[in-house]
């Protein structure tokens, strides 16, 4: 999904590459919100990163891409990572592994 973002990227084409991925491993029912919102004076903000939004992406803006899988009565997962718009890619502020770990 991040390999997706970039300046003059629409924000929807961001979502749909969430999407696609979430998708295509048979979860995509249980993914039921915007992939992600912008950062800056409020929590939630433009860009918003959905499904609706044909705003193109500028550049040094900050917004989270953090898709979820809810699984009704059993429990819901959602990865989080801030993104910085930086020309024609995406940089993530944290570099942590999504990589399941098991403790």
């Amino acid at each position: 999904m991040i390999t997706a973002v970039g300046e003059g990227v629409r924000a929807m084409d961001v979502d749909r590459a969430a999407r696609l991925v979430i998708s295509s491993s048979g979860y995509g029912e249980f993914f039921i919100h915007r992939t992600g919102h912008g950062v800056g004076i409020d929590v939630h903000e433009d860009p918003y990163i959905s499904q609706v939004n044909a705003e193109e992406l500028i550049s040094n803006e900050v917004f989270t891409v953090e898709p979820g899988i809810y699984l009704p009565n059993k429990f819901g997962v959602r990865i989080e990572d801030m993104i910085l718009v930086k020309g024609r890619e995406g940089l993530s502020f944290n570099s942590f592994t999504k990589e399941l770990i098991v403790l």
